[in-house]
């Protein structure tokens, strides 16, 4: 047990010390026992106690460092990513009501939810949007929404009756404590502007919200929510970094096509993973196919079932019979 390395973490420090202190407790029973031969059954019954509250102390760490293990592996926090896909403003409004049906079991779940950053069109819908989700479980629950998300449906616009179908992107990124890569800084270009939209004069004069560029991949980053161009730019490299690791974990995925995690996709954002087919109220998803109905309650974030079923990976006797 690395006595220094436990007093380092704010969970362990306090079973840390005082598991070094029975220790030298330990040790001087020993020495008064080897010195005072009258002290040596005393001492025995006092290394008996030592050794029990010792266990105890080190079953409490296990669990500790389990915990940690876990979260490591499945974060309590998450980007989610929308971004419209192809259909034009249709696809933006469904990329808008795929954000709100997240929010809305985030709700139901007991998770925080925080709008990172957003670009609406003129009607409402989302061409992008970054939402910030916090919660037990959030990551192992939704890690596997990522994908293309299909909508077939007559659009309110349109006057012939006709069905179209739309996309729209899901990118679930975990935010992680410990990356196993460093992001040269010389690599980054950084761009300041206005957060605007509501937020009163602050917002308006002071150049708060944060870009960053990643020169090497291309991939860029906003963020807006913070009130501080500091807490802008933590945020931006947070998402940065998750996408950084969200590239590397595609690549890894793929090396590996026999395991259950290849059965439901790769976590590639370009994988059609679902359709939600409103004249025949089916929400279909094409990894495990299986079908679902009532979109309209699964649009209000009661998505339990379909969240379950595509976690267990359990492929059924679904119709993949609409188009492509």
């Amino acid at each position: 047990m690395d006595i220094e390395t436990l007093k380092k973490n704010n969970k362990t420090q306090y079973i840390a010390e005082e598991y070094e202190r029975l220790l030298k407790q330990e040790e001087e029973v020993l020495a008064l026992a080897e010195s005072d031969e009258s002290m040596k059954e005393l001492a025995q019954d006092e290394l008996a106690s030592i050794a029990v509250q010792k266990t105890a102390f080190e079953e409490q760490i296990k669990a500790i460092e389990a915990s940690e293990k876990e979260e490591e592996e499945f974060p309590n926090e998450i980007i989610l990513e929308a971004r419209a896909g192809a259909g034009g403003d249709e696809a933006a409004l469904f990329a808008y009501q795929l954000v709100q049906m997240y929010m809305r079991f985030a709700e139901l779940n007991g998770w925080q939810t925080r709008m990172i950053d957003e670009s609406m069109n003129d009607i409402g819908g989302y061409k992008t949007a970054s939402l910030e989700i916090k919660g037990k479980d959030v990551y192992k629950m939704l890690r596997f929404e990522t994908g293309v998300h299909r909508v077939q449906r007559v659009p309110a616009t349109e006057k012939n009756g006709r069905i179209h179908t739309s996309t729209a992107s899901i990118a679930i990124l975990p935010i992680r404590k410990k990356i196993n890569f460093v992001i040269n800084p010389a690599d980054l270009d950084m761009e300041y502007s206005r957060s605007g939209g509501a937020g009163g004069q602050n917002v308006n004069k002071v150049e708060t919200a944060v870009r960053l560029i990643h020169r090497p991949t291309g991939i860029d980053v906003r963020s807006t929510s913070e009130r501080t161009q500091l807490g802008n730019r933590e945020k931006a490299f947070a998402i940065l970094t998750a996408k950084l690791q969200q590239m590397k974990e595609e690549e890894d995925a793929k090396q590996y096509a026999g395991d259950r995690k290849a059965q439901i996709g790769t976590a590639d954002r370009s994988e059609k993973i679902r359709t939600y087919n409103f004249p025949q109220d089916r929400i279909t998803d094409h990894r495990i196919r299986q079908n679902w109905s009532n979109i309209e309650g699964v649009l209000l974030g009661k998505m339990d079932k379909i969240i379950e079923a595509v976690q267990s990976g359990e492929v059924g006797e679904g119709d993949e019979s609409e188009e492509d």
